[in-house]
């Protein structure tokens, strides 16, 4: 990232570390294809049997237990296709606060899908949840219950053992998706009971373009892309050799990053300030179990396009409540979820800090939100007149 800039955006990609760039390139001028039985396709065999170690170890998981992926979204549909496939799957329970892709495959399976409710805070209500598993039960459905870990929006972490324990105490599969809490608190792959979690390799540091479903041993999924005998013959195709090794090195560094007081620190001075500044300022989740890194904010009277561009004018890398593909922005499903106000979901930015965020980089950010402040009190007053 330049030195001219403050990069508050580590939910949508965390920079890559430099050890990780030297692994990649390390392993990609050795080349060789894993398939192949010669020197060089050993040699990148073990390339991957070491960055699997490396993912599993972070997780707590077995090995084998790793299918890698092109990213975060492919896991996420594998994990729903691949079980609606071999007949595993008649119905497909999701929050309300999932990410696009979880929500997207889940339509695209032809089976029932049910949406379950969240609260003022985007924790899902499990009385609800409790209520559609009883229903799929005395109707003799098969049922996954797919809910995301931590929300990519707002940082709101879901009470995920409790919900495994409900899952499985009716006699159903769940999905988690740890995109976003990956690296940023504890997570347990053997502990938690998820029968499959979806991660990726670029929020923790490693490259775009490289992630991972986990499947425990027990689950049996249908692959999405046939052909060849890759990944245990869960997911066909040449191994992505250099995003493979990167993800591992990221995941085995992340494991000794220690900077998460310190970040949390960071946050509630961010939000302290800012609170100071307008009392009026919205912020998500706030009372909520939260990740450390993630601040998700409204401010009254304005619009996420125009801060962002206020902003970004001032050198700050921030991103709005939800971004479409295209770019532009775009109300978001997760604040409306959680029953907030259309106008001030169209308001809502997210801040989210990283291993190398300064205390001279919220400064930063602090100076350039005090400016956006005063040109939003303005121009309201000028309309209002």
């Amino acid at each position: 990232m330049s030195d001219l800039r403050t990069y508050l955006d580590w939910n949508a990609s965390a920079p890559i570390y430099p050890e990780v760039v030297e692994a990649m390139s390390k392993a990609l001028l050795e080349g060789g294809n894993a398939s192949s039985v010669h020197h060089e396709g050993r040699n990148a065999h073990g390339w991957i049997d070491t960055a699997r170690e490396q993912v599993a170890q972070l997780i707590n998981a077995n090995p084998r237990d790793i299918v890698f992926t092109s990213g975060g979204s492919e896991a996420n549909s594998l994990a729903l296709s691949g079980l609606v496939a071999n007949g595993t799957v008649d119905r497909i329970i999701i929050s309300a606060v999932e990410h696009p892709s979880v929500m997207a495959s889940a339509n695209l399976q032809g089976v029932e899908v049910s949406i379950i409710p969240v609260d003022g805070n985007g924790i899902v209500e499990l009385d609800a949840l409790e209520a559609c598993l009883t229903k799929a039960v005395a109707a003799n459905e098969r049922t996954l219950v797919s809910i995301m870990w931590a929300n990519n929006e707002t940082g709101v972490i879901q009470p995920i053992e409790d919900i495994v324990k409900l899952v499985h105490a009716n006699e159903s599969l769940v999905h988690c998706d740890a995109v976003q809490a990956l690296g940023k608190i504890p997570v347990d792959f053997t502990a938690c009971g998820v029968d499959l979690m979806s991660l990726s390799a670029h929020k923790i540091g490693g490259p775009q373009g490289a992630g991972a479903l986990v499947v425990r041993s027990s689950v049996v999924l249908s692959p999405m892309f046939r052909g060849g005998g890759q990944e245990l013959s869960r997911r066909a195709g040449t191994e992505n050799l250099g995003g493979i090794v990167g993800f591992g090195r990221a995941a085995e560094l992340i494991t000794s990053d220690n900077s998460g007081a310190e970040i949390a620190s960071l946050r509630s001075q961010l939000e302290s300030e800012i609170k100071k500044l307008r009392s009026d300022v919205v912020i998500f989740g706030e009372d909520q179990n939260r990740l450390p890194n993630t601040t998700c904010a409204a401010l009254n009277g304005t619009t996420a396009e125009a801060l962002l561009i206020m902003l970004d004018l001032s050198g700050i890398a921030v991103s709005s409540g939800s971004a479409c593909s295209s770019g532009k922005v775009a109300t978001s499903h997760v604040l409306s979820a959680m029953g907030v106000d259309d106008d001030v979901a169209k308001a809502a930015i997210r801040i989210s800090y990283g291993r190398t965020t300064t205390a001279q980089d919220i400064e930063k950010f602090l100076n350039a939100w005090s400016k956006a402040v005063g040109t939003t009190a303005k121009q309201n007053a000028t309309a209002a007149a």
